[in-house]
């Protein structure tokens, strides 16, 4: 089809089906418009097909069919985008071949890198000095290009009249690693350039965001060290429609026959238990943590308040746990039913590998962010297993992630704050290979307190030799290797998935006032169960930060039923889980009290009241004695006096020295600092 032919079909075209848009468009001062490209096959397929073979020379047709219109304002510049692609059209990015150059085309992946936008010169207009011819030369090239000679037979020295500019900005666009099997994603770099990089397009655009990119592939030279010109080339996509993906669209293909099947399991009277059976069936037993990790794949809501503060919906679990205990296989199971799940395992992460990184930007120069684990799992599931093995400057990064729910970054002159709404699952292993009930938690991981104390569930598992547990263990998996079909769900995992994916965006439920009595109640009871009789504090039991996990954990159990309403039984549901979390990991063996210390502290609440003890002891001596420098033999004999054995003196004021708040000025003596 000749040009004037092209011009003259989408003219028609236009002013058939988009004429009002266009006018209404020029006005509000849109220098574009987006045409259905399944009204444009309907209406003359021969230049359909003519835009897929050369999408360029059809493109600059519509343009030219646009200034032929009658419009409010002169356009300069004005740009034809393409929506509704075809499927056939459809290439993954590592199915790009040399065959689809300058072809129409589209594909979808996660933005992985992104530059600033800056100012690109598309034409520049030079003028022979000799015979005022004026030579135009459109800029394709990284390099910029000057004519080489004119027709009148001058070579160099053009004096350059004008050139046009317009904003572009460089993409990395990466693969979907949900759709490959174990392969690793390729990347390609997107030119973004005129709309597609205005302040709100941008927006949609940032790292972590899933897009669809309708563009043509062209081909850049690669310039070497030496000067010259490489055989190979770089590949580039030269974007014409970018369409943000929303997570209800990728995850929620959701058939009606499979919503009538997710309604009809919601409404049965034993879910959970159905649940539990189908979430890892080839994993014997540990049925408390699959039921966590359901209500977990449930999750809370998130609240944002008229004060800007922003309450997490997302669970944080834990399981810590003997070797062999199956941990492992748990989260790689979670990582296939989760919506939007990325693994990883702690030796070979990074804080920038988990987070965000800032990397040279090869593709336009400067520095780009480069987003991480947690910003690309954003409203989904990230999966660490091994959290233990990882650096402390890297485990460091993750606090403002875990409750903030967001990542900043200031590095190379880059000042930024990316979203990370991620719910993360993490397994450790203990510091001295096997569990210990007696020790403190925070003594046991590798891991600061300050971290431990994020996660809303912690779960130890424990391999103790129990001969009839052993028995029933030892046939579920010699019958498993027997007979490998044995372990199939009756639930299909992409119903599942579909199932978590469906309640967590399309269910919101509302607290009732029976359920937050519930909860209230079993708050102050606890609370109170920390105190003695004659008021001293002997224990923190639970703090604010339960409270809001119970709160999590009820709207979840709300959400499996596809309930509006938390009720009653939502509440005990949560408390439930969380008592026996509680009595788990926070239980003074000794005492037999809950203590929540013993989770995210080096020293438990008796402890800490012992060390003040012994301080108050150490100063009513000073002031007695009138001296600064106390023999530790007096402070043994009043401190036998309020119940406390000579060893645990010795233990506490060695705790104390190690703190700094005393010194040894000479042996058998102690001195306040």
């Amino acid at each position: 089809m000749e040009a004037e032919e092209q011009i003259k079909v989408l003219r028609e075209f236009i002013e058939q089906n988009y004429y009002p848009q266009l006018l209404e468009g020029v006005r509000k001062g849109q220098m574009y418009l987006g045409l259905d490209f399944s009204e444009l096959v309907k209406f003359n397929t021969e230049i359909s097909e003519e835009l897929l073979e050369n999408p360029e020379e059809v493109l600059k047709a519509g343009e030219m069919a646009v200034k032929e219109f009658d419009l409010p304002q002169k356009v300069q510049k004005f740009t034809i985008r393409l929506t509704n692609m075809p499927d056939s059209q459809k290439i993954n990015v590592s199915d790009i071949r040399s065959k689809h150059l300058n072809k129409f085309l589209w594909t979808e992946g996660v933005v992985r890198q992104k530059s600033d936008v800056r100012p690109h010169v598309a034409a520049a207009k030079f003028e022979c000095p000799s015979c005022g011819n004026v030579i135009t030369i459109i800029q394709l090239d990284k390099k910029y290009k000057e004519p080489s000679k004119c027709s009148c037979g001058r070579k160099g020295k053009f004096k350059e009249i004008s050139r046009e500019l317009v904003d572009g900005q460089g993409i990395v666009l990466e693969e979907n690693a949900d759709e490959l099997d174990g392969v690793q994603p390729k990347r390609i770099n997107v030119f973004l350039k005129d709309d597609l990089v205005a302040p709100i397009s941008e927006r949609r655009t940032g790292p972590g965001s899933r897009v669809r990119i309708c563009g043509w592939v062209t081909e850049v030279p690669i310039i070497l060290k030496t000067g010259g010109q490489s055989t190979k080339y770089d590949l580039i996509i030269e974007a014409n429609y970018v369409e943000p993906l929303q997570e209800d669209d990728i995850e929620m293909n959701i058939t009606p026959e499979e919503l009538e099947q997710i309604k009809q399991l919601a409404q049965d009277p034993d879910l959970i238990n159905i649940l539990v059976k189908n979430l890892a069936p080839s994993i014997y037993g540990h049925d408390k943590i699959k039921e966590a990790l359901i209500l977990q794949l449930a999750g809370g809501c998130r609240k944002v308040r008229p004060d800007g503060i922003i309450t997490r919906g997302d669970m944080h679990l834990l399981l810590i746990g003997d070797p062999g205990s199956a941990k492992s296989q748990l989260l790689k199971r979670i990582s296939k039913i989760a919506p939007k799940a990325r693994f990883t395992s702690g030796k070979g992460a990074t804080a920038a590998g988990l987070t965000a990184s800032v990397v040279k930007d090869e593709f336009l120069g400067g520095w780009s962010l480069e987003a991480g684990t947690l910003v690309l799992a954003n409203k989904g599931f990230a999966i660490i297993d091994e959290m233990d093995k990882m650096g402390k400057e890297d485990t460091s990064a993750l606090h403002e992630g875990m409750e903030q729910q967001q990542i900043s970054i200031s590095k190379a002159n880059i000042q930024a704050t990316l979203k990370c709404e991620t719910t993360i699952i993490a397994a450790a292993n203990p510091k001295l290979g096997r569990f210990d009930p007696y020790e403190l938690i925070a003594k046991q991981i590798n891991l600061p307190p300050t971290l431990i104390n994020r996660f809303d569930l912690i779960f130890p598992i424990k391999d103790l030799p129990n001969r009839e547990k052993d028995e029933r263990v030892a046939s579920f998996i010699l019958k498993l290797h027997q007979d490998p079909q044995k372990a199939e769900s009756s639930l299909s995992t992409k119903l599942l998935k579909k199932y978590f994916a469906y309640i967590r965006q399309k269910i919101e439920p509302r607290i009732s006032d029976e359920a937050m009595e519930e909860i209230k109640e079993y708050y102050i009871t606890m609370r109170s169960a920390g105190m003695s009789d004659d008021g001293s504090i002997k224990s923190i039991p639970i703090t604010a930060r339960q409270l809001e996990a119970l709160i999590r954990l009820a709207e979840a159990s709300a959400k499996l039923r596809l309930s509006n309403l938390v009720l009653k039984k939502d509440a005990q549901k949560a408390i439930e889980l969380i008592d026996y979390c509680l009595n788990q990991i926070a239980k003074d063996q000794e005492t037999g009290k809950i203590d929540i210390d013993r989770i995210g502290s080096r020293i438990t609440a008796t402890q800490r009241s012992s060390l003040t003890l012994i301080k108050d002891i150490i100063a009513a001596l000073e002031e007695q004695m009138k001296v600064k420098t106390i023999p530790v033999e007096n402070i043994i004999e009043a401190a036998q006096e309020k119940g406390i054995t000579p060893s645990q003196v010795e233990d506490l004021l060695a705790t104390l020295r190690r703190n700094g708040d005393i010194y040894e000025p000479k042996r058998g003596f102690v001195q306040r600092l």
